[in-house]
């Protein structure tokens, strides 16, 4: 009786040890699935980290190019044009003689001129000497004082009168030296209004005679943002391209800028100097100014795929402890794919990619593994 009571109960306590096995089984598949289900409902994000420096770190602004110095020439003095001596294009040296104008009237009057101007010389010369004799005969009271200061004051006249006519000869002088139309600056002709015969009146008239550039050096003007002003220093270097030169580049130097920001464009108005002693680049040429942005500010560059289009601004998703957070950013310019970031991230940051529009702050994520290639 008492070994059956023995295998009964060792029988009940293998029974029961199974049983306890069982449901231990089950337990822990239960933990597990919870365990599973929950790390399933956490999505998975992938994550990459923001790139130091947005590429090239350069500001490219459009210009406008002109010549160092544009000058219209008129007459100075009127009459006909008897020759002509540079056309359009022609290339000439400062005093070079563009055309000569015939003016008789000016060459009369200066002959006229000169006539009086001896006429005046003549009368102080006797002046002067009636003048002298008075002062010797006053010596001896063979005169009186009356007859000697009218003498004096006669003699102070006609110098007066001869002065007059020196300025009257050196007016017409001059006025005789603009019949020679001369060029006032080392350059090239480019445009010429006038031909042999050609009635010219001083001050130029309806039309300029010449017009001329001086193309060795070109004066490129170009707005820069009010953000980006530091640029416009003295001497900085900067670099300078055009469609007509592709893959080209000059050197250029900034030489002074207007030092007040336009109040309508918010720009400074800046003057880079081009060296052009070639000639290649021609004034009026569309081009583009290029600033160096080393060391003028620092930025990151992220993928234009992690941005998020919020109501309250643009945000990025970035993972801390385990969670998403939304981070404001100030984005500078956009490069297509990429876009440079001015502020709110970090190098180290963690920012996810192709973020959920559904994504809030405190939301758990898990950062998937990236093969490395």
């Amino acid at each position: 009786m008492k070994r059956g009571q023995v295998i009964i109960g060792g029988v009940a306590l293998v029974l029961v040890a199974g049983i306890g096995i069982e449901v231990s089984g089950r337990l822990h598949a239960d933990t597990k699935l919870a365990e599973a289900t929950r790390d399933a409902a956490i999505p998975s994000v992938r994550v990459t980290h923001p790139e130091g420096d947005a590429p090239g770190q350069e500001l490219r602004l459009p210009g406008n190019t002109q010549p160092f110095s544009d000058a219209p020439i008129y007459a100075r003095t009127s009459g006909y044009v008897t020759k002509w001596y540079f056309d359009i294009g022609a290339e000439v040296k400062q005093g070079a003689v563009l055309a000569d104008i015939s003016s008789p009237e000016i060459d009369q009057q200066l002959r006229q001129a000169r006539a009086d101007l001896a006429t005046a010389e003549a009368n102080q010369r006797l002046a002067q000497i009636t003048a002298e004799r008075y002062e010797l005969l006053l010596k001896t009271d063979s005169v009186t004082k009356q007859d000697r200061d009218n003498a004096a004051g006669s003699l102070e006249a006609n110098k007066a009168t001869v002065q007059s006519r020196q300025a009257d000869v050196a007016r017409l002088e001059q006025l005789q030296s603009f019949e020679k139309v001369v060029a006032p600056f080392d350059g090239v002709v480019t445009a010429r209004n006038i031909d042999v015969g050609t009635l010219i009146s001083a001050g130029g008239g309806p039309r300029e005679l010449f017009h001329m550039t001086a193309t060795r050096t070109l004066r490129i003007y170009v707005s820069v943002p009010e953000t980006f002003a530091k640029l416009a220093s003295a001497e900085a270097p900067v670099s300078v391209t055009f469609d007509s030169f592709p893959g080209e580049k000059f050197p250029g130097k900034v030489v002074r800028n207007a030092s007040a920001i336009d109040a309508t464009s918010r720009t400074l108005n800046v003057e880079v100097d081009l060296d052009n002693a070639k000639g290649e680049i021609l004034p009026g040429a569309y081009g583009f100014v290029h600033f160096s942005l080393a060391g003028i500010r620092a930025s990151l560059v992220i993928p234009a795929n992690t941005l998020l289009f919020r109501s309250e601004g643009l945000r990025v998703a970035v993972v801390r402890d385990g969670k998403a957070e939304l981070i404001p950013i100030t984005i500078g310019r956009d490069y297509g794919d990429k876009v440079e970031v001015l502020s709110g991230l970090k190098a180290e940051d963690q920012i996810v990619l192709d973020p959920s529009d559904s994504l809030v702050s405190g939301t758990p994520v898990k950062v998937a593994e990236q093969k490395k290639g």
